[in-house]
């Protein structure tokens, strides 16, 4: 064994060498990948080839996890290019530490970490939390993404968050906005640009399902689940929708990702090679639950615009910020005309035509008549229609599974705690009116465990040439009618006047003051964003001809493209790809957002639901009431319930799984005041099923919780966000070419405007 050992160090020794010059070649994207190089990869990502693998048991969760190991061969920053593994202790007989096949080291007499290998129990079942059955070799994989603010994530411990539901939990590191690496000769240059954090958690993906092929680890294949929160969850929506995309290939290739080569004819190969035998690898998912993904960037500063816009009574700080808001909005009315948008109303369960079916097909458009709908600032149409069935909806499943509420605290119209007694006796209907008068403070929310763990720190755009966005349908042919464009102008006595309408209002939290450190104006140094309390403009540019001058030589420079030759900007546009050739849609989705946070549009999820929709992919959309940025599930509902439900819905011979009933409140919370919020004004509540309220009210409902700044995300002095779209000479760059016309069209009205105190 010792003689193997030393045999199998010094061929991996000379392959190295081999596969570095291999991979210097491959960084110009253009070489096809040697024999060696791949054989290098696959034998230096072969788990069962690293004698450094340790494995610790966790007897709280009765699980095993795997010490961080290296997800590529040629990493360029190791400590956030790994991955670490947690599998349920029913999987696993026991560690094999010295190659004979058989457990030495078991949960029963396991003291610290263990070197050696997983010996895995194919037969063991476990039933989770909501009774589907689970094996070794069916269990979801869940890949939690990081990259918080599109940042960089540290290699971390996989948690035992998942080991009781049967599934598989993955940790995997990424780089992210502003990294820096050295070179041979220690000279320090920038690599935090995009598309790096999504590449490497394809990588991590990729490592994973190549090691349950050749039995190093238990898991599913075929049963991905991608999932993370703000940052992470606009990476766990583009992990899914750009599954198995080739436009990613030379960038995962560059990092020595197995399963991913270069062929003579410049094609690609992503199978690997196991006794003899080629097994496909894919680096997508089959599944995906998002929390607050903030994506895609494209569109989201018009929509963010466009949302406070049609609040006719939201105060911008500045009237620089009013003004563009205005035109921006007419940009979004045109951008979302021109996408030639449908939907099916069977697909959303929604009559949006009002014949009281829901078997038509709906184009979906936005108009402007500002007479007709002033209420909205002008604005209206099928699509804003769809807009407020699902905040409607939203609201109504809030309502109708208030009795999984724990812990609440009820209150009488006079303010008074009711008695158990009382409690116990309140109907669904009773609690309804309940929460829509704010007589209540909010306890345990009877999430049954929850979203399980989230990475720490967790709270592109483009043009569509060549890439299928949308379904092109419907007959909207995107013009802006004749004598009802926008103008863009600020609306008669809606100057700011300082002060943010709603901190007060429809939520308690106080979300519209914007985060503690998030309140100055984003600086390529600072990496803050722009938040709704900034009273100024610009820290960054003096005038307004600098500003322009500086958008316009950015965006030439990203779509002139990278080294590989491509808009790093349009990499990151998740509905450049779903549905689009050579994409492999997932099975499912959800996207959960807080229906109150100020960090996203809602209207991007839509937009994400939709392209789904249309791509055959099972796509829902939650917007939790009340809920703020990164929500956790409430009211019964949790991601394992979720995951569980969509296994037996999509997988052959799987157990159908309902949601609980209910355990009803007997006891009443320990609150002395309620919290909640008086909501009677402007929603309509007559019975079990009948919540209405009007597009302005859920405009003013979004507006409340407000936190960035106009434009949303892109703003004026770069944002977040916009850092993964740097360079080795300057850590941000702007690039949204749709903000460039306007700065250009209209510089005789924002000109004036700009970096002008009231």
């Amino acid at each position: 064994m010792k003689q193997y050992k030393k045999l199998m160090a010094l061929f991996l020794s000379l392959s190295m060498l081999t596969g570095l010059c291999a991979c210097s070649k491959k960084s110009e994207g253009t070489e096809k990948t040697s024999d060696s190089a791949r054989e290098y990869i696959e034998q230096t990502l072969n788990l069962a080839n690293n004698e450094n693998q340790e494995w610790s048991y966790l007897s709280d969760g009765d699980a095993w996890v795997l010490s961080v190991v290296s997800a590529v061969a040629y990493p360029e920053l190791p400590d956030q290019q790994g991955v670490s593994v947690c599998v349920p202790g029913v999987y696993v007989t026991g560690i094999d530490t010295d190659r004979d096949g058989k457990a030495d080291v078991t949960a029963e007499n396991v003291s610290d970490g263990v070197k050696g290998s997983l010996i895995i129990d194919y037969e063991a079942k476990i039933t989770s939390t909501n009774g589907q059955i689970y094996t070794a070799a069916t269990a979801p994989v869940i890949l939690n993404t990081g990259a918080a603010g599109y940042g960089s994530q540290n290699n971390s411990a996989a948690p035992p968050s998942y080991a009781g539901d049967g599934y598989i939990n993955v940790s995997c590191g990424n780089r992210g906005k502003q990294d820096t690496a050295s070179d041979e000769d220690g000279n320090t240059y920038y690599t935090g640009d995009a598309p790096s954090c999504l590449v490497d958690q394809k990588a991590a993906a990729r490592y994973v399902k190549y090691n349950i092929l050749l039995g190093n680890l238990p898991g599913s294949v075929e049963h991905f689940v991608s999932t993370g929160g703000s940052g992470g969850g606009a990476h766990a929506a583009m992990f899914a929708a750009t599954s198995n995309n080739s436009d990613f290939y030379d960038y995962q290739m560059e990092a020595g990702a197995v399963g991913v080569y270069k062929k003579e004819d410049g094609s690609y190969s992503t199978a690997v090679t196991i006794e003899g035998k080629e097994y496909e690898i894919s680096d997508g998912a089959w599944g995906c639950i998002a929390y607050s993904a903030i994506t895609s960037l494209y569109e989201a500063d018009m929509a963010l615009a466009f949302e406070y816009y049609l609040d006719t009574d939201y105060s911008f700080k500045t009237s620089f910020q009013a003004q563009l808001a205005g035109y921006l909005s007419g940009s979004y009315m045109k951008y979302i005309n021109e996408q030639n948008l449908t939907v099916k109303e069977s697909d959303v369960g929604f009559d949006l035509d009002g014949d009281g079916e829901q078997n038509s097909t709906i184009a979906l458009t936005i108009e402007y008549d500002p007479d007709k709908h002033a209420d909205t600032n002008g604005y209206y149409g099928t699509y804003l229609d769809l807009y407020l069935a699902e905040f409607t909806q939203n609201l109504q499943w809030y309502l109708d599974n208030l009795n999984y509420s724990e812990g609440w605290t009820w209150f009488d119209k006079d303010g008074k705690a009711l008695s158990d007694a009382a409690v116990a006796a309140m109907t669904s209907k009773d609690k309804a009116r309940a929460f829509i008068e704010g007589r209540y403070a909010r306890g345990s929310t009877g999430g049954r465990g929850g979203r399980g763990d989230l990475p720490d720190g967790m709270g592109g755009r483009d043009d569509f040439s060549g890439k299928e966005n949308f379904p092109d349908k419907g007959g909207f042919d995107g013009e802006i009618p004749d004598g009802k464009t926008p103008d863009g102008k600020i609306p008669d006595g809606k100057i700011p006047d300082g002060e943010m309408k709603g901190d007060k209002e429809f939520r308690d939290g106080g979300f519209g003051g914007g985060a503690p450190g998030q309140n100055e104006v984003g600086t390529p140094d600072g990496g803050t964003t722009q938040s709704a309390t900034g009273s100024g403009d610009s820290a960054n540019y003096e005038t307004y001809a600098d500003m322009v001058a500086a958008y316009k030589a950015d965006i030439e420079e990203v779509y002139n493209g990278d080294k590989y030759g491509n808009n790093i900007v349009a990499l990151y546009n998740p509905l450049n790809y779903i549905g689009a050739e050579g994409t492999d849609n997932p099975a499912w989705s959800k996207l959960m957002m807080g229906a109150s946070e100020g960090d996203m549009p809602m209207f991007n999820s839509l937009n994400l639901q939709i392209a789904w929709l249309n791509a055959g992919v099972d796509a829902e959309l939650e917007w939790q009431w009340d809920g703020g940025h990164v929500p956790s599930e409430v009211l019964g509902d949790s991601f394992s319930l979720y995951v569980d439900q969509m296994y037996g819905e999509h997988v052959d011979g799987a157990i159908s799984i309902t949601k609980p009933k209910a355990d009803k409140q007997t006891k009443n919370g320990s609150s002395e005041e309620k919290t909640g919020t008086d909501i009677s004004s402007w929603v309509s509540y007559a019975g079990t099923a009948s919540v209405t309220f009007s597009l302005a009210d859920a405009a003013a409902y979004r507006t409340s919780a407000a936190s960035k700044a106009m434009p949303g995300f892109d703003v004026i002095d770069y944002g977040q966000e916009d850092y993964v779209f740097g360079s080795s000479e300057k850590d941000a760059r702007h690039w949204n070419k749709y903000l460039l016309e306007i700065l250009e069209e209209h510089a005789d009205t924002l000109e004036p405007l700009f970096n002008q105190k009231k």
